[in-house]
């Protein structure tokens, strides 16, 4: 049968048939070839009222501070996805929504990036949707919502993301329903404190049932909560595992070691969890492993050589763990590695040439290590390195040409290290060099032409070297950090600077610049927030323009110490966010202005440290903020006393009053400061007794109080600081017995009680290593009796090791600004000085003006590193022992005003940096040794001692063999006039002497002439 032979009824059938195909709404026809599914009615209703819970925010990431949105900002489209999503349109053609192509059930929800904002309601329609296999509902905002636990009856799930979409709370057990899941990724839910948790009840079950996951994204959510064994369920996902990423969970404990062995592994990230232990397998690592990213946790022991076997691995992120030793050499070989960050661990060792086979190196990070050595010259190939940091090293040797060769170069960090001689000179190649930071080392000459013409230069750091010349002008005024402090710079202050509208830090200190700066002119850098001029001897900085209203709105950081100043500079009343302040060594004087303490207390919420010490001023102390950290007015004229309140603030951690007028009592809160560091009140009038409440827990590292007026006993609560290194109570009134229970303080390095009223014998309390790091021991001018306090000197570890090399000084460093260097006042030989800063290996003994009496102990000669030893004005009695003799670090030694007896050991001649030596006032007899220092000793060493003779005492020794100072033996073979002509001199007569000395003299004829002639032997 023909078609055009049907009835009718037939033709109208197929004609009705097709309009219905053509309009319904739940089917339609892309093309001849291709057919969109049908459009489940229920699951489309369910996707509206889903999407009408929510308003859309479209400047959400713009507008917030939160970073994950603002990461958002970056990839995501501005066009929200719902805005597709209308009523009586096909469901199936939204965005973000894909359809099974049989059943028209919605199987996939993409709505990410859709800025949606509001709560996450626990009855959403949204779980109405149970054929849903793939959901992704990141970078929205929930508003702080709970994962509801209706998200387990989405049982056909594989992958799940709702990642950075502020949600919070536990995550419901339902989770572990999700039996197919392949990818999970909860990560990013931060809102304020506010996070997902998750608890070992929800992990074990999840990891149980969900047997064929590959992915698993943590990141953020809280699992401070699981142990061990928790971590350990995670083999189960042996067979499936490929990426495992929990990155600032809280872990904590061991991590398992075997979990770095699964088969599949190919991604593992466990960064952040600073309290989570483990260590590198030695074998059996996952052959597939492309990124390891362990950075900052607890991670420690030695880099396995079997690293060496990863030959897929692409990045490694060790830097902040506890890693030591040598990089092992198979490190080297793998030449797929991308990133290679090491940075702040304790390796060692050089680093190789073989670091040549990385060529595909994009980011090459080991600061903060202990490497020695040369770097390589082996970066020609690196074409593709981008971030090079090496800094905080002991690396020396000169700089690498190659280094400059690296055309894709942006950060270049060598700061921190020993690398001398010229920045090079020519270069062409460092065109997209953004970073380069070289401070901090031994390098000199000049700075290169081309530095100063990098296009895209932001921070150019140089300062602490040993460079010269003057600055000329950058060709980039995109520079944000420019900092050349601590160099031989010269020439004007270059002016050029105030063009460089993007500066944010600027450091210019400790440089020869001279010229008169302008303070306002600082006001076009709008950016600014450090600024460090100080310290330039010829630089005059005008800061009171009258006739120029001006402030810098960014400013927190302003160091003008040594900057010629002779007022508070008043721009200062418009600076609303000031943090630092550095105005010592300056001219200041006269009384601080109300509005200057005005705004110390009321405006600078956050100023935290403070210096105005080294000028003229005086008055009443201001009185520091709360939030204060350094507060230095020493060297001034400050008058009155010091204020209760000032132990409201509770971050101090440097607290400087010295060399004041300042009155008064010591506030007794002083000693309850937790944070205090540096408690600096010497040289004032102080009165009353020290602090006793010294609490347990403190930070005390240095207490100075000497000088004052103080009184009563030694607090025995300073035994609770326990982190003492300086304790100076001398020229005081304090009376009180020996504080014996101080030899607990394990770090004490300094301890002086000179010049107080202190009694009785010095006795120990017999622990096993009592002041075992002490170096200065200063108890003169007391009322001590008894022996010498030998069960003390024979444990003073701290002065029997000699260490010439580690000529530091003790400095106290603060946790945010500045440093303290420690001093203590000392009599040195012979001289009362206060030692502004303190040498590290400088030790000293000083038990002088008391009555000791007794015999000087023999051990004190295994003090071998002892610099001074004063034990004169005692009533000491016996021999010098000869054990001094091992004291060759000795420069003054006193053992003036006692009643010792015997010879003179000639085993002392054998110190040879003794400069001072003081033997007065004994009953010393005999001959006086000669040779070496002690030819430079005079008269007054030895006066006071009726029985000595020899050189330099005009006593004669009798028919003994006197030796006085003599030249060379090769000054006397040349006819020099030496000691020898003047005995033949004494010998024969003055006019006989004087011919035949001056005939010897002409001649230098032998001795044996001169014995002959008048009987001299």
């Amino acid at each position: 049968m023909k078609w055009y032979s049907l009835p009718c009824f037939v033709y109208y059938y197929c004609f009705t048939l097709l309009l219905l195909i053509t309009y319904s709404p739940s089917y339609t026809f892309l093309s001849s070839s291709s057919v969109l599914p049908l459009c489940n009615h229920d699951d489309s209703s369910n996707l509206l009222q889903f999407k009408n819970s929510f308003a859309v925010n479209t400047s959400l990431y713009k507008d917030s501070w939160w970073w994950w949105w603002k990461r958002a900002e970056l990839y995501c489209s501005s066009h929200p996805k719902t805005a597709s999503w209308k009523n009586h349109t096909y469901c199936c053609q939204w965005d973000g929504v894909t359809c099974d192509t049989i059943s028209g059930h919605v199987i996939g929800l993409d709505l990410s990036c859709s800025m949606l904002q509001g709560e996450f309601h626990p009855n959403s329609t949204l779980f109405h949707l149970t054929h849903l296999q793939q959901l992704n509902l990141a970078f929205n905002d929930f508003s702080n919502s709970s994962i509801s636990s209706r998200i387990g009856d989405l049982v056909s799930l594989t992958h799940l993301n709702l990642s950075s979409s502020a949600l919070c709370g536990d995550v419901p057990s339902t989770i572990s329903h999700l039996s197919k899941l392949l990818s999970l990724d909860l990560s990013t839910n931060l809102f304020g404190e506010y996070r997902l948790r998750l608890d070992p009840s929800t992990w074990n079950r999840l990891i149980l049932n969900t047997t064929d996951m590959k992915e698993l994204v943590l990141n953020d959510v809280d699992m401070s909560s699981l142990r061990e064994d928790s971590l350990s369920s995670l083999m189960n996902l042996s067979s499936s595992l490929v990426s495992l990423s929990l990155e600032d969970t809280g872990l904590q404990g061991n991590f398992p070691t075997a979990i770095l062995g699964l088969p599949n592994l190919q991604e593992l990230i466990l960064s952040a969890n600073s309290m989570l232990r483990g260590k590198l397998p030695n074998s059996n690592w996952s052959a597939p492993l492309r990124v390891l990213d362990l950075f900052y946790t607890a991670f420690s022991g030695e880099i396995p050589d079997s690293i060496g076997q990863l030959k897929s691995l692409n990045q490694i992120w060790l830097s902040d763990c506890y890693f030591g030793g040598l990089v092992p050499p198979s490190l080297w070989n793998l030449t797929q590695l991308t990133t290679l960050a090491f940075a702040r661990n304790r390796l060692h060792g050089e680093i190789p040439s073989l670091l040549s086979n990385l060529k595909y190196l994009t980011t090459l990070d080991l600061q903060e290590n202990n490497f020695i050595g040369h770097i390589p010259d082996v970066f020609t190939n690196f074409t593709k390195l981008e971030l090079l940091a090496l800094s905080y090293n002991s690396l020396g040797g000169q700089l690498p040409p190659s280094l400059f060769q690296l055309t894709q170069l942006s950060h270049l960090d060598l700061s921190f290290n020993y690398l001398e001689g010229l920045i090079p000179s020519r270069t062409t190649k460092l065109s997209k060099l953004v970073a380069l930071l070289l401070d901090s080392n031994l390098l000199n000459g000049t700075i290169p032409h081309w530095c100063y013409s990098l296009p895209f230069l932001k921070e150019f750091s140089v300062g602490n070297n040993k460079l010269v010349g003057s600055i000329t002008e950058f060709s980039t005024h995109s520079m944000t950090h420019l900092v050349l402090s601590n160099n031989k710079l010269q020439g004007d202050f270059p002016n050029s600077i105030f063009e460089y509208e993007n500066l944010v830090q600027l450091g210019l200190s400790s440089n020869d610049l001279t010229g008169v700066v302008d303070f306002h002119q600082f006001s076009k850098l709008k950016s600014l927030v450090i600024l460090d001029i100080s310290h330039n001897n010829f630089l005059l900085v005008n800061s009171d323009n009258a006739s120029v209203d001006y402030f810098l709105p960014s400013l927190t950081n302003l160091y003008l110490s040594s900057c010629k100043i002779t007022k508070f500079p008043r721009f200062l009343k418009r600076i609303q966010g000031l943090q630092a302040l550095d105005l010592s060594n300056n001219q200041i004087e006269g009384v601080i202005p109300k509005w200057f303490n005005d705004k110390l207390l009321y405006k600078w919420k956050n100023m935290n440290f403070v210096d105005l010490s080294f000028n003229k001023l005086q008055g009443d102390l201001p009185n520091p903020p709360d939030a204060i950290y350094y507060f230095s007015v020493s060297n001034n004229n400050f008058t009155g006393g010091i204020s209760p309140t000032i132990c409201s603030a509770m971050s101090l951690n440097m607290l400087i009053l010295s060399h004041n007028n300042l009155t008064g009592k010591i506030p007794q809160c002083l000693g309850t400061i937790p944070s205090l560091q540096v408690l600096d009140l010497q040289i004032n009038n102080f009165y009353g007794s020290i602090p006793g409440n010294f609490s347990k827990n403190n930070a005390f590292e240095t207490i100075k109080l000497n000088g004052n007026q103080l009184e009563g006993p030694v607090p025995q609560s300073l035994a609770h600081c326990t982190n003492l290194e300086v304790l100076d109570l001398g020229d005081n009134n304090i009376e009180d017995v020996f504080p014996n229970w101080l030899e607990t303080l394990e770090n004490l390095q300094v301890l002086s009680l000179r010049n107080n009223k202190f009694h009785g014998t010095i006795t120990n309390l017999s622990i096993r290593h009592p002041f075992c790091k002490l170096r200065i021991f200063d108890v003169s001018n007391n009322s001590f009796s008894g022996p010498l306090p030998m069960q003390y000197l024979k444990k003073f570890q701290g002065m029997m090791t000699v260490n010439d090399s580690a000529q530091e000084y003790m400095i106290s460093n603060g946790r945010t600004y500045g440093s303290y260097n420690d001093s203590v006042v000392v009599i040195m030989k012979g001289e009362l000085i206060e030692m502004s800063r303190i040498l590290t290996i400088f030790t000293t003994i000083d038990l002088s003006n008391n009555m000791f009496e007794g015999e000087i102990p023999h051990v004190i000669g295994e003090l071998s590193s002892l610099k001074g030893l004063n034990l004169s004005h005692n009533e000491i009695s016996g021999n010098i022992p000869q054990t001094l003799g091992n004291l060759l670090s000795l420069e003054w030694l006193d053992l003036s005003w006692n009643q010792l007896k015997g010879e003179i050991p000639v085993c002392l001649t054998n110190l040879n940096f003794l400069a001072v030596l003081n033997l007065s006032q004994n009953h010393l007899e005999g001959m006086i040794p000669t040779g070496k220092q002690f030819n430079t000793f005079q008269n007054d060493s030895y006066i006071g001692n009726p029985m000595l003779c020899g050189f330099p005492l005009s006593k004669s020794c009798g028919n003994d063999d006197e030796e006085s100072p003599s030249v060379s033996d090769q000054e006397e073979e040349s006819g020099l006039f030496g000691w020898k002509a003047v005995a033949v001199g004494y010998g024969c007569g003055v006019v006989f002497g004087m011919i035949l000395g001056r005939l010897f003299i002409k001649t230098a004829k032998p001795l044996w002439l001169a014995r002959l002639l008048c009987g001299y032997t």
